[in-house]
């Protein structure tokens, strides 16, 4: 689908360096938008950057980490120097915490420094960053937030810090959604079930006896962000095959 009005606009995510958040941004680069990776793997990020200015895109790729404002900040600013405006934000970086910091014997076993960056990660990184774009949006009197949260922050998941932060992105994009209303800022919360980012992935049932492609959860996104989405504010999209409603059948 091509959407005319992204020519121009700029997109910043956070995790950009791979996944949804990467395609994301090539998708927008392909309609003409400028685009900002941000990913705590910096070289990852301008890598895929550069790839993106390589078929043609407005490109720049940054290091942050989501925990610390002021990377945040710096990234914003690199943002605004290089285009002039921030349109679209993409709330991606995180993951489940027992998986990244590699532990074992579940949440009753999980050291609080990891769960203190399951939950700076998923949740307090996507705040901190919702606060350095927000009044940016406001003096431009538009903006589109997306928050990703996950099948776990509506059904629940045993990766408790995980399932708490995903259930506050929901609130989150609500409470912006409620804030940002009067300056012509939306927001929405995307919480997909299994999608093939990962191979593991593939084994998470669904009733439709499959996961995403993450090119069906960013289509959804880039209408949301769209003029055809004008009216979407304030809600959560599970997305998810069908996983949520299967009640005792998995």
């Amino acid at each position: 689908m091509e959407y005319p009005e992204f020519k121009g606009k700029t997109a910043i995510a956070s995790g950009a360096a791979s996944g949804m958040a990467l395609l994301f941004l090539e998708k927008m680069a392909e309609q003409g938008a400028n685009v900002v990776l941000t990913d705590v793997d910096g070289e990852a990020a301008k890598e895929k950057a550069q790839m993106i200015c390589r078929r043609g895109g407005n490109a720049v790729g940054v290091g942050v980490d989501v925990r610390k404002y002021g990377e945040i900040c710096s990234a914003v600013d690199i943002a605004m120097d290089k285009f002039g405006r921030i349109d679209y934000l993409m709330n991606s970086a995180g993951g489940c915490s027992q998986r990244v910091c590699r532990q074992s014997g579940g949440f009753a076993n999980a050291s609080p420094e990891s769960i203190e960056w399951g939950v700076d990660v998923n949740l307090k990184g996507a705040v901190l960053f919702v606060r350095a774009v927000i009044g940016r949006m406001f003096e431009q009197k538009y903006g589109v937030i997306i928050n990703m949260g996950s099948i776990d922050g509506v059904s629940g998941g045993a990766c408790l810090d995980y399932t708490a932060s995903k259930c506050g992105m929901i609130g989150l994009s609500q409470g912006i959604a409620n804030y940002g209303a009067e300056h012509g800022v939306r927001s929405v919360c995307i919480s997909p079930g299994p999608v093939l980012t990962r191979p593991a992935m593939a084994g998470m049932r669904t009733l439709l006896g499959r996961a995403a492609e993450p090119e069906e959860i960013v289509d959804l996104i880039m209408f949301v962000c769209s003029n055809k989405g004008a009216f979407i504010t304030g809600c959560n999209y599970l997305i998810d095959g069908g996983r949520s409603c299967a009640a005792g059948r998995f």
